[in-house]
Parts: structure tokens; sequence; C-alpha cells
């Protein structure tokens, strides 16, 4: 992906894709988006790669969010041009990324604001640098966060804690999402990499259709009712039940041995 404004490199059995624009604080402007949703479509079909890390170009943001400059581009278009230049490309990146069957970690090493933030929301685990920050700023541009913000936060952070942060406009540290369980945990910024790689590591390790089943399960379920999500999970267990790796995986453990995964 040379010379396109995200990097794509290989780490074992991960891929690293950075949003390299720091001049501009890697904000998310069509092309990015674009690029992004191109390169997820290519590791799903890749088998070889069991893992995605997201970060960003630069020690200041890992995203600042969408371009403010291709907004005001897609405004002067008019409404309808707006909502479907800049709501649904961003839905659709956050969407992507939520449903993706392979995990998405995302290495926040620095702003993660407006959709930067979205992104953080969306993905199934999130790794942040000390010097990470969140916010939601988009208020003070006339207009809600137009990348799932105002659904996936409150639904991750709980509504007052969302709310205080969607209408105040005032961003939060690491150690304070970690708290409210935005992200999973906060490293010290020079072990960002290292520990976001640890943890693609741990998960390559687990039987391949395993993953992308509790990944449906939760995924799917966790907006259903109880029931409803319970029949998710009844689907994704019989989904990966059959395979030579739950064989293998309950065959270990009655003979005590570790197990040989065929999709590890």
């Amino acid at each position: 992906m040379s010379n396109l404004p995200v990097r794509r490199e290989s780490a074992g059995p991960a891929v690293i894709l950075t949003i390299d624009r720091p001049d501009r604080l890697n904000a998310l402007d069509a092309a990015t988006i674009d690029v992004l949703q191109a390169a997820f479509d290519d590791i799903e079909e890749d088998t070889g790669v069991r893992a995605v890390i997201l970060t960003g170009a630069g020690d200041r943001a890992f995203s600042a969010g969408a371009d403010i400059h291709g907004i005001a581009a897609s405004l002067r278009r008019g409404t309808d041009a707006a909502v479907r230049e800049v709501v649904r490309r961003g839905q659709g990146l956050t969407r992507r990324i939520e449903t993706f069957p392979k995990p998405v970690i995302v290495a926040v090493n620095g702003l993660a604001l407006g959709g930067g933030c979205e992104i953080t929301e969306a993905a199934p685990l999130a790794i942040a640098s000390e010097h990470a920050r969140f916010g939601k700023p988009e208020i003070r541009l006339g207009f809600p966060p137009p990348f799932g913000g105002t659904q996936r936060l409150p639904r991750l952070i709980g509504r007052k804690r969302a709310l205080a942060m969607i209408l105040t406009a005032q961003p939060i540290d690491a150690h304070e999402a970690a708290r409210i369980g935005l992200v999973n945990a906060v490293v010290p910024h020079a072990r960002l990499r290292d520990e976001a790689l640890a943890l693609a590591n741990a998960i390559a390790a687990m039987p391949r259709l395993a993953v992308a089943a509790c990944l449906a399960s939760v995924t799917r379920g966790i907006n259903l009712s109880i029931d409803e999500g319970l029949a998710v999970e009844a689907v994704q267990f019989a989904r990966a039940a059959g395979s030579a790796d739950a064989r293998e995986g309950v065959a270990a453990f009655v003979e005590k041995r570790a197990p040989v995964f065929v999709g590890a």
C-alpha cells in the first residue's frame, strides 16, 4: 500500500494497518476510509492472517476523526450528499470493524477524537498508550457523532457517561478510558506495539473457527434480548462444534495433553 494513506505490515499471524496521515493527525478522509475498507476485504480472504492491529502514524494521534475539510465540501453539496459521503461511509467502516470475522485490536497511540474514538468503540479489543486521549468534539461543529458514536458509546460505558462526553466535548485520558471500559488496558507508550502483538498472538493460538464464532456470538447477541442472544450463541456453537479443532480440543483435555489445532 505504498503512496496510500494506510500502511500494511505483516507481523507473524497478524497484520498491522497504520493510518498514515500524521500531518493531518491521521484524519479520516474519504480516500483513507475507502483504503481501509479495501484492506479489510483483502485481509478477510487471507487465511494466513489471524488478527488485525489498527494504529496511527506518529506519536500525536491515532486519528483526530473525520476530515473536516471533506465534511465541509460535502455539506456544500447539500445534506443528502453529506449523509451519503460522510455518515454512510463512516458508519460502513465502523460496522465493518465491529463485525469483522477476525479480531481487530486498536492500538491507540495518541489522540482518538471523533471518528478515531468511534473506531475504538467499534473494535472488539483496544489497547491504549498512556499518552492517549479520547473525545467527542462533533457537537462543537453543530452535529452529533456520525460514525456510530451515539449508539456504541452508551452501550459500552453507560448512557450518562456517554452523554457527558458527547454533550460537553470534554476529552478523557487513557486511564479513565480503561476504567469505564472503552479500552482493555493502558500500557507505556514504548510498549504499545509489543502489547498489541502479544494479544494478537495469544488469540492466533486459538482455533480459527472458534475465534470467529466467539466474535460473532458477542457482536450479534449483545444488543438482542437474552433469548435471542442465546439462539445466536447456539448457532455459533453448532458452527464450531463439528470442526476438527473442536474434536482435538476435547480429546486433548481428556488425554491431559496440549492440543494441536489444525486451524491454529
